[in-house]
């Protein structure tokens, strides 16, 4: 089995490492000074106080991989529409593209009853770009909890965490579920398939939806965020608010508000990866966290006053940054 990642900066690359090392055929896809110096000195993972150095293909041309059993995407949702493209040499006949990124997915829609089956989210796939050069039929939900960080080009420090999740669209088993599952049980992660990867994605996104804008706009860390009343009490009318739409979509919210709060407020004093962009000049992945909430809202009738006001502010913030413009 061939795998390719898609993006490999910190996760991603991480989880080459990882798979390499386990035997895995792995090809990663990056660009700059960091892909320069994995192509010259290997990936080398900083983690449990000891160095691992794995050696996969690292090229910056996806032609140069060929078609792949597996591609799992690990760039920032907003870069997708961008590689719709570029991405067709790594396709294919069976080829599963595995969506490891933040936020409500483009394939969101694809085999979920109702009326809404097959609706392409605007907000994240403009104009259904992706869904119509890749194909729904290809996608793996993939939730992400880990956290990991380039410390220098090459080298990648874990955070935190080993976790992932993942399922089909329509919730049933698969023997490329099954497969992925265990290839990244065997390269030392916990790993497990849902039958409704969906309710993870959401649960996922209630803190990123709400931590990471009120954190870019306050430049404030996850603890006061999530620990101080006031910016906990904006958070939960903004959860309050996407439980609602999540579930008139037929998700199930596996904890309650207040405990997701209290779990982020305990990570302590943590840059969200928003507010890192903003500090770096980034752009920040307003729309597959916030406005993507807000299109559904719309959708389904559900009116979202409070994530309305603060997905206004984060969008002006960006703008007076630099690195903000919609489709």
């Amino acid at each position: 089995m061939r795998i390719c990642i898609y993006g490999a900066g910190a996760i991603g690359a991480w989880l080459g490492v990882q798979l390499s090392l386990a035997g895995k055929d792995v090809t990663l896809i990056a660009r700059g000074p960091h892909l320069e110096a994995m192509q010259k000195n290997g990936v080398k993972l900083l983690i449990d106080g000891e160095e691992r150095v794995a050696h996969p293909r690292c090229v910056e041309d996806p032609a140069d991989a060929g078609p792949q059993d597996y591609v799992i995407i690990t760039l920032k949702a907003h870069s997708l529409p961008g590689i719709a493209e570029s991405i067709q040499p790594l396709l294919g006949p069976d080829t599963a593209v595995v969506t490891g990124v933040n936020g409500i997915p483009w394939w969101y829609f694809y085999k979920l009853s109702g009326p809404h089956e097959n609706h392409k989210l605007e907000s994240v796939d403009p104009g259904g770009r992706f869904w119509d050069a890749v194909g729904p039929e290809r996608a793996i939900g993939f939730v992400v909890y880990p956290a990991a960080e380039i410390a220098e080009p090459g080298v990648i420090r874990h955070i935190e965490g080993d976790r992932y999740t993942m399922g089909e669209p329509d919730g049933q088993p698969s023997e490329r579920t099954a497969w992925l599952c265990e290839a990244l049980q065997n390269a030392g992660f916990q790993a497990r398939v849902r039958d409704n990867i969906r309710d993870d994605i959401w649960v996922k996104l209630w803190g990123n939806l709400s931590f990471n804008p009120i954190s870019a706009l306050t430049h404030a860390t996850l603890d006061k965020v999530a620990g101080e009343p006031d910016t906990a009490r904006v958070c939960k009318l903004m959860m309050l608010e996407a439980q609602e739409i999540g579930e008139k979509l037929g998700a199930s919210f596996r904890v309650t508000v207040d405990r997701r709060i209290a779990g982020g407020a305990a990570v302590g004093a943590h840059k969200t990866s928003m507010l890192q962009d903003l500090e770096h000049g980034r752009p920040m992945e307003i729309d597959a966290l916030v406005t993507v909430v807000q299109e559904l809202g719309h959708l389904v009738d559900v009116p979202t006053p409070t994530i309305d006001v603060v997905l206004a502010l984060i969008q002006q913030r960006a703008r007076v940054a630099g690195t903000y413009q919609q489709e």
